[in-house]
């Protein structure tokens, strides 16, 4: 799973900017202003039943995570934690 939903930064981030856009999900923020240090990016490539191949985005590390626990459903409250 992405660090990412429970980093302080998160809705600042324009790291997980890009990752919410690898996926095609809705901005958390349209213009991030925070840019993390040394993020480690995790890219799976699984491939679907019907030969697609589909391609999962993760920040697994990064120099500059802050922890704040459950600050992605803070911001999204009601909606699905992205996996």
């Amino acid at each position: 799973m992405c660090i990412c939903v429970n980093c302080h930064w998160v809705n600042r981030c324009k790291t997980y900017h890009s990752v919410e856009r690898q996926h095609g999900v809705k901005h958390l923020n349209p213009n991030p202003d925070f840019q993390g240090n040394n993020p480690s990016i995790h890219i799976l490539l699984k491939e679907q039943n019907n030969a697609d191949i589909e391609v999962e985005w993760d920040v697994r590390e990064c120099s500059s995570f802050l922890e704040e626990k459950g600050k992605w459903l803070k911001l999204r409250p009601g909606e699905k934690l992205p996996s």
